[in-house]
């Protein structure tokens, strides 16, 4: 699909639509997951978010109840991995994910996050980018919400997509290795200089 030539704008457009829909629109968990889910929207690619439509629609619901039915289109479809090693990156990454989550914070949106912060895993940024957050700190906040005891122990404040993909290796008992989306980002070869 192509992307909107002002993605910003229409990003922004998505997000206000959102929150204007939201039960409280100043509540942490809204905000981030209008920013969360009108990243993908101004794009056009909401299936990337990786979330059944149950899901989508069930979160929509819980954050967002006040939103237009026809505001925010439902992903098509939730997206098929067609590649095995994606897949099962994305399955462990979001179990690993799970298994930490806080229990101060409802299991059904820390489960969309695993799913989100997985699936864009996938794709060749940083995780920031890739999420439509405004930097390193908003991932930091996001799984210190989320997730706090696997955002603890990244002691070594490596950057996220590639501390996630060694807590995966560490997890299995094998060598630690890029996350799938590692090797298009601009900045591969300062992460892993031996993979060069």
């Amino acid at each position: 699909m192509s992307a909107p030539s002002n993605l910003p704008l229409a990003c922004e457009q998505h997000r206000r639509t959102l929150l204007a829909g939201a039960a409280d629109a100043d509540a942490p968990d809204a905000r981030l997951f209008a920013t969360l889910v009108a990243a993908r929207a101004g794009r056009g690619d909401l299936a990337l978010l990786g979330l059944s439509q149950a899901q989508f629609a069930a979160l929509l619901a819980r954050h967002f109840p006040r939103l237009q039915p026809d505001a925010i289109a439902a992903p098509p479809a939730r997206i098929t991995l067609w590649n095995s090693v994606h897949a099962d990156f994305v399955a462990t990454l979001s179990a690993l994910l799970l298994r930490d989550a806080d229990r101060a914070v409802r299991y059904d949106d820390a489960a969309c996050v695993a799913a989100i912060i997985a699936h864009a895993c996938l794709r060749p940024d940083h995780l920031w980018r890739d999420l439509g957050l405004d930097g390193r700190d908003a991932v930091s906040a996001m799984l210190a919400r989320y997730f706090p005891a696997l955002a603890a122990r990244n002691v070594a404040h490596l950057r996220w997509k590639k501390f996630l993909a060694r807590e995966i290796a560490a997890d299995l008992g094998v060598p630690p290795a890029p996350a799938p989306g590692c090797p298009g980002c601009e900045d591969y070869a300062h992460c892993f200089p031996r993979a060069q």
